[in-house]
């Protein structure tokens, strides 16, 4: 019988004679159609490693049509997850193991998958027309493609219909099964008791679908049981609980976590929320979490268009809320005309954009941080904005807060910068106690003999928010440039340009107000890495594993990109090479070049895909003229 084998690297093996290997992590890809139930599969076992107390971290990776041709390469829908015993940031750059539930799935997966991983294949799939649709023109079960690979080629259709025959299914529907047969064999592998996975598929079908619920419990038993009984697989891996700090977790999406946040800063500064948008991928799934939130207050409205969600986000805000919207970057450039009345009105509005591939409809499902200059620059005149981004999925809990302190602290619109792979990415996050959250400072005005629409705060430069209707409070506001103080509708020049510099001040000013940006290393020497949103993981392990081989290298990460940390450029200046790593063609390292002269290098793709730890690697070793070691990190 076969031996499924790890690197010596991934963890230290028990006694073979048991049948049981201790491993520190492990990476797995579940593939097949669209709608072979991938995405669910996925969230289970990550939902299941979360229980079990593993480090996760996950790359969901799905197309943007609701139901792309069965058996293509278009349609192949991916769910990858990294789950260890110790600290991990990335789902990981190559799987160890890969579930194709078809031939486009292995043909679309196959060259990410670590040489010598496993491959646990559909037999039932891999018929004439199954490899025609993929692009096959002779099997790669029989032509060598799959040498170097532990290969399992098993019936799971087959094995599936067999299993919940005893429900009122049809063979077809049936079949649909086979996503949770694959899951049991994986549960099985690594150790795990299918209870909790049993109890959550009771959760998620029992009310609405009870005869798919019982397919799935069926489909998952038998996995299971096959594993166990059939001598096809004769070793099994355990991955121990990570140390992680003490605390209360749940795992957490992006976006999950994003609609959380907003949620705590509503509850915190004691205004209610309102969120307007209309659905776009991938911020849609903050409306659906904000709705389910009625109960706290929170109200939510599908708007007809993008024009229309921040309009009544801005008139939210002129009412005394916490006005928001969220959006993706064609929804943005829509929005941009309002985001200049926020500025000029100077409401506390927060615009979450949840960037994907561009230009246009671009790649709706596909990551991509495209957005930046369109933050920056993207509306008409002097119209600046604050810009805050989030590095890790759970982090955008304490970003979405963030985007409301400083939106109410100085009456600004502020953009909220995530994307699709932190939004659909998920991860272990420790639920903070009250005290550990910011204090949000009250701006608002009801005393009328000191009230002047547009009279400043000395420190901030903000003005005061004035709920309509507060009695000797009456004003005017609009698109119109205002009278400084009196806020009367003014064409004076001089006026124009003191409220232009006015407005910048005010967002400049908030730079006395964020933390400095830390660096994660020496704090000088050859080489600094600096990156901004999703990049994170795979610099911050790039880094580390670059600094493990006493190389001069240290990390930084960018959380506010308008106004920078105060100390920017002394960082930059502190190295002798500064590299950006971004999904974009160079947005970052631009503004730097502009703002503090450096000639920053870029590492940049657009493929629709995140950075691999790997690629950040090659280009340290690149600049330093350094030789990378043989051993790659996955």
């Amino acid at each position: 019988m076969r031996q499924m084998s790890y690197r010596k690297s991934r963890g230290r093996v028990q006694d073979p004679s048991l049948g049981m290997f201790e491993i520190e992590n492990v990476i797995i890809r579940f593939a097949g159609d669209s709608g072979d139930g991938i995405q669910t599969t996925g969230a289970l076992f990550s939902h299941d490693s979360a229980i079990v107390g593993h480090d996760i971290s996950t790359l969901p990776d799905f197309p943007a049509e609701i139901r792309a041709p069965a058996g293509t390469l278009a349609g192949v829908s991916n769910f990858q997850l990294n789950f260890s015993s110790y600290d991990i940031h990335t789902p990981g750059d190559k799987p160890d193991v890969l579930v194709a539930l078809n031939p486009a799935a292995l043909k679309i997966n196959l060259k990410e998958v670590r040489h010598g991983g496993v491959l646990i294949l559909n037999h039932d799939a891999f018929d004439e027309q199954g490899l025609k649709k993929a692009g096959y023109t002779s099997d790669p079960r029989k032509d060598e493609s799959l040498s170097g690979y532990q290969v399992y080629d098993l019936p799971i259709t087959s094995l599936t219909v067999a299993a919940v025959k005893s429900s009122w299914l049809t063979r077809k529907q049936a079949a649909l099964s086979k996503n949770m047969f694959t899951l049991g064999i994986i549960a099985w592998m690594y150790d795990r008791s299918i209870e909790d996975i049993i109890e959550r598929v009771d959760r998620l079908f029992a009310k609405k679908k009870p005869e798919l619920a019982e397919a799935n419990k069926l489909a998952l038993q038998a996995g299971y049981n096959y594993a166990d009984t059939v001598e096809v697989f004769t070793a099994r891996f355990r991955v121990s609980k990570a140390v992680l700090p003490p605390g209360n977790y749940r795992r957490i999406s992006g976006n999950e976590a994003t609609a959380l946040g907003f949620l705590a800063a509503s509850e915190m500064s004691g205004r209610s929320l309102f969120y307007a948008s209309y659905p776009i991928t991938p911020a849609s799934d903050i409306l659906h979490e904000l709705s389910k939130l009625r109960h706290f207050g929170v109200k939510t409205f599908q708007a007809e268009d993008e024009i229309a969600a921040i309009g009544m986000a801005i008139g939210a805000a002129y009412g005394g809320a916490l006005g928001l919207t969220g959006t993706s970057g064609p929804g943005v450039a829509l929005k941009s005309e309002a985001i200049g009345l926020a500025v000029m009105t100077e409401l506390p509005v927060v615009i979450a954009n949840i960037q994907r591939a561009g230009p246009s409809t671009g790649m709706p499902t596909k990551t991509e941080q495209a957005d930046l200059l369109q933050a920056l620059h993207g509306r008409n005149g002097e119209c600046p904005v604050p810009v805050i981004a989030p590095t890790t999925p759970s982090e955008s809990f304490n970003l979405a807060i963030e985007a409301f302190r400083i939106a109410v602290k100085y009456m600004t619109p502020v953009f909220f910068l995530s994307d699709g792979y932190l939004a659909n990415g998920s991860e272990p996050w420790r639920i903070p106690e009250p005290d550990e959250l910011p204090e949000f400072e009250e701006n608002y005005c009801t005393v009328p003999e000191t009230f002047a629409p547009y009279a400043r705060d000395e420190q901030t430069l903000a003005r005061a928010w004035v709920v309509p209707g507060t009695p000797g409070l009456e004003h005017r506001i609009g698109g119109l440039e205002k009278e400084d103080i009196t806020g009367h509708v003014s064409y004076d020049s001089e006026n124009h340009e003191r409220m232009v510099q006015l407005r910048a001040a005010k967002i400049q000013a908030i730079a006395d107000d964020i933390p400095d940006l830390v660096v994660h290393g020496p704090q000088t020497g050859d080489l600094l890495v600096l990156g901004w949103g999703s990049t994170r993981g795979a610099c911050r392990h790039a880094v580390e594993y670059a600094q493990a081989n006493g190389l001069s290298v240290a990390g930084a990460h960018v959380r506010y990109l308008n106004p920078f940390p105060k100390n920017m450029g002394e960082v930059l200046n502190n190295f002798k090479y500064v590299l950006v790593p971004e999904l974009n063609l160079g947005q970052l390292r631009m503004v730097l070049r502009a703002e503090f002269l450096v000639d920053a290098i870029g590492l940049n793709k657009v493929q629709g895909q995140p950075l691999s730890t790997m690629e950040i690697e090659e280009k340290i070793y690149e600049i330093l003229g350094a030789t990378l070691p043989s051993a790659a990190h996955g």
